[in-house]
């Protein structure tokens, strides 16, 4: 494969996301609502899952053959995957690999960061939407409070790894902790990220009218503590960087719905059960797991994620816009493919 292979928009392949489980320990409401999610809920079987070793041979294609730079570990909650440490130490063998990030609720880091990185995780984000305890132990739904996501945060960062912050902003949910949030971080070593509400997968009710814009979050901000943008990192780098005039500290707002970033949209996704998933509101995946756990040679996984990309022509945020009511269309679960 080509490393310079590009989809029928011309975006090129850069970066690999990777979900290890379907599981989380949390039910928040946007994601996996407890209704829903509740003890009966069919998880995937072990068996349908990915190995490690399997998650492995597809990133060295990816790496080797695609071009792919940087990985990301999701989930469900990736931290309730066993062993995560190991995979972490696998990938991190690849020749090519230059950054390793994790996305997580950030609970259980107390008990792994500093395994995470020794094994060359590089970064953190965690998710967080409120600082307001009752307020964020209500998201959750598992009465987990706020101070046990800091412990985690404070973990990461003992152990050396990067750290950012998600606040995924919902009208009605969370919309009055902007400032609080924005406050509490401007002044520390974290990357505070806003995320506008989307319609990922079916199981979250999303409505137009939940979503509180990117425009709207600047405004709220700029008002007390003044911002003003800031040039992106890389080519299709997903959040909008803006810095404090005060003091320079960074912080970005993602705005998949109200300001579309499809145009430069570098990435894929591998479910747990390995599924590719072109795009994050995809209707549906494309199985590479047999091909992986059949007698296939790499040439021909290699031809097959070709085929996959090649045909790539996902442009659902920019669609949106102009058809607000695309949460109609069967969508993928948040919970099989991460962010």
């Amino acid at each position: 494969m080509d490393p310079a292979i590009t989809d029928r928009l011309g975006r090129p392949l850069r970066d690999l996301r990777i979900s290890v489980t379907d599981r989380c320990n949390f039910r928040c409401s946007y994601c996996m609502p407890p209704e829903i999610f509740d003890k009966n809920f069919k998880f995937l079987p072990k068996d349908e899952i990915l190995s490690f070793e399997e998650i492995e041979r597809l990133a060295k294609i990816f790496v080797r053959e695609a071009g792919v730079r940087k990985l990301r570990i999701t989930g469900g909650e990736p931290l309730m995957r066993a062993d995560l440490p190991r995979l972490i130490e696998m990938l991190s063998r690849i020749d090519g690999v230059e950054d390793i990030a994790m996305t997580t609720n950030g609970s259980l880091l107390p008990q792994h960061a500093d395994s995470l990185q020794k094994a060359g995780l590089n970064r953190v984000t965690v998710s967080l939407d409120s600082l307001d305890d009752l307020t964020f132990r209500k998201i959750n739904a598992r009465d987990v409070g706020v101070e046990q996501i800091f412990r985690g945060i404070q973990a990461a960062e003992d152990a050396g790894l990067g750290v950012k912050m998600n606040m995924v902003v919902k009208r009605g949910m969370n919309e009055q902790d902007i400032l609080p949030m924005a406050r509490h971080f401007k002044d520390s070593n974290v990357i505070l990220r806003f995320i506008e509400y989307m319609d990922v997968g079916n199981s979250n009710g999303w409505k137009l009218d939940h979503v509180v814009s990117k425009k709207e979050i600047i405004s709220i901000i700029n008002q007390e503590m003044p911002i003003e943008p800031k040039d992106p990192n890389y080519t299709g780098e997903v959040a909008d960087r803006f810095v404090f005039k005060e003091n320079g500290h960074e912080l970005g707002v993602i705005s998949s719905v109200t300001d579309a970033f499809c145009s430069s949209c570098s990435r894929i996704r591998l479910s747990a059960s390995g599924q590719l998933i072109t795009c994050l509101f995809s209707s549906k995946g494309h199985d590479v797991r047999d091909i992986v756990r059949s007698n296939a040679t790499d040439a021909e996984v290699t031809a097959k994620i070709a085929q996959i990309w090649h045909a790539r022509d996902d442009r659902y945020s920019e669609e949106r816009l102009n058809n607000t009511d695309k949460q109609e269309i069967k969508k993928v679960e948040m919970s099989h493919i991460g962010g």
